[in-house]
């Protein structure tokens, strides 16, 4: 089918709305509950009636608007968001190092976008999704200035010889994802003799979420650049531009200089104060539309005088059965690790608490971090994996008598273990446990970053 005009391509687009992909299918795909990409060429197939192919060019040449059917699910909490990145083309590291944006293979496939959204749900088959939003993307100014950011990081470090060290978190919009049956699906590379994994453009999960949030949720985001600001400087030196009037200022003095109360009393009374200086009301970060496409998150540090947080910084609980069963590939912690950027609000006490009990924060400035590939792929998989060892081995549990209480004392790796991670209690007290796989319970665990890695990332 030819179509002469994006209004005519979006008109027949619509008319998917509210259709099954069992209505849609003509080729009998749908009976195959395990192929992962038919739903994608059920559509080109039985309801736009072209070919499923590879070719280099959009699937509407002819209108440069590729197409691509993505998931969308609802949350507990009722909210929408991407059930998965989407994945673009694949990355041809021989042939991508000698384009520009303008004639790289990324730019002339995707374009523009026909998205074609299906409410995913877990407990029907595939036949039963329907197609819930038809929409034509077209990058916005300001995404695009971060997309071309983006895939110049990408071929700057294919031409450095390290496409083999490409991560998804080393980027904010477009990302170079893994793309292959398993680990070892390898590609080569122009400046290393080390074979890449094969990866494929992306835009990411957060992205995508970001984008259902706009157009389906129709949720207004707040933006903290413009697109002027984006050609000249990259988001981060936009956001170092915006904390430098305030840095080695005590924390009451930049209150006064900004009009924003702080309230001590409240737990997360620093992030509401980062909050309010970027704009946004609460400690919601996702409200900031760069944060929450990039997926960035937000980790204030608080330095004692020796350069040393007090505390280790924590992540989520842990899932005993869900560590014990899962591949190190598919494993919360490699994936929260490869996908999410961290931006540390440093601040410092001059005073020890002993000096002063009153001593005030200064603020240090920020740091963007995402962790790199050679410390995923090393210690942080050789943790993962001794931890999985002890889980199914069966965690030792020593019921310790003290004065007043009785502690449990456990194996699990404790803080300098290892010199970057560790786990430990993070539970309102004693009795607020959970289940480990052999039936026994234990107080709730959580996965915790060392302060003294801490301490290295904040300083360089």
């Amino acid at each position: 089918m030819h179509y002469k005009s994006e209004e005519e391509l979006m008109y027949k687009a619509r008319q998917a709305e509210g259709r099954t992909f069992g209505d849609i299918d003509q080729s009998g795909r749908i009976k195959n509950e395990r192929s992962k990409g038919q739903l994608g060429q059920i559509i080109e197939e039985s309801f736009f009636g072209y070919q499923v192919n590879s070719v280099s060019e959009a699937d509407f040449a002819d209108l440069g608007i590729e197409l691509k059917v993505t998931p969308v699910r609802k949350n507990k909490n009722g909210t929408l968001s991407a059930k998965e990145r989407l994945v673009l083309n694949i990355i041809n590291y021989m042939d991508e190092v000698n384009t520009t944006f303008d004639t790289s293979s990324f730019w002339n496939k995707n374009k523009e976008l026909l998205l074609m959204f299906y409410e995913w749900l877990p407990e029907i088959k595939r036949a039963d999704y329907r197609i819930i939003k038809s929409y034509l993307h077209k990058y916005t100014e300001e995404d695009l200035e971060i997309i071309k950011q983006d895939w110049q990081l990408i071929n700057d470090k294919i031409k450095a010889g390290l496409a083999h060290e490409l991560s998804e978190a080393d980027t904010n919009y477009l990302a170079a994802s893994t793309k292959g049956a398993n680990k070892g699906s390898l590609r080569e590379q122009p400046y290393n003799s080390i074979s890449a994994m094969q990866r494929a453009y992306s835009l990411k999960q957060s992205y995508m979420t970001a984008l259902i949030r706009k157009i389906i949720s129709q949720e207004d985001l707040v933006r903290i650049t413009s697109p002027a600001e984006l050609k000249k400087k990259t988001l981060l030196e936009i956001l170092n531009e915006k904390f430098q009037p305030y840095i080695g200022k005590p924390l009451d003095e930049i209150a006064a200089m900004t009009e924003i109360e702080v309230n001590h009393k409240a737990k997360s009374f620093l992030q509401l104060f980062v909050s309010s200086l970027l704009g946004i009301k609460g400690t919601k970060l996702e409200q900031v539309e760069e944060f929450a496409k990039a997926n960035i998150q937000l980790k204030t540090v608080r330095l004692e005088p020796n350069g040393f947080p007090k505390e280790h910084m924590s992540f989520r609980n842990i899932d005993f059965n869900e560590w014990a069963n899962d591949d190190w590939e598919d494993s919360w912690l490699k994936e929260y690790f490869s996908e999410t950027k961290l931006l540390f609000v440093v601040f410092k006490y001059r005073e020890t608490e002993k000096e002063n009990p009153k001593r005030k924060l200064y603020f240090e400035g920020i740091t963007l971090w995402n962790m790199p590939m050679s410390e995923i792929d090393g210690r942080l998989k050789d943790f993962w994996k001794h931890v999985q060892n002890l889980i199914r081995q069966g965690i030792e549990l020593e019921p310790v008598q003290q004065k007043t209480r009785v502690i449990v004392n456990n194996n699990l790796p404790k803080p300098k273990s290892n010199g970057l991670c560790h786990i430990r209690p993070k539970a309102r007290d004693g009795s607020d446990q959970v289940s480990l796989p052999d039936g026994r319970k234990i107080t709730k665990q959580a996965f915790w970053l060392d302060s003294e890695y801490i301490a290295g990332l904040v300083q360089d």
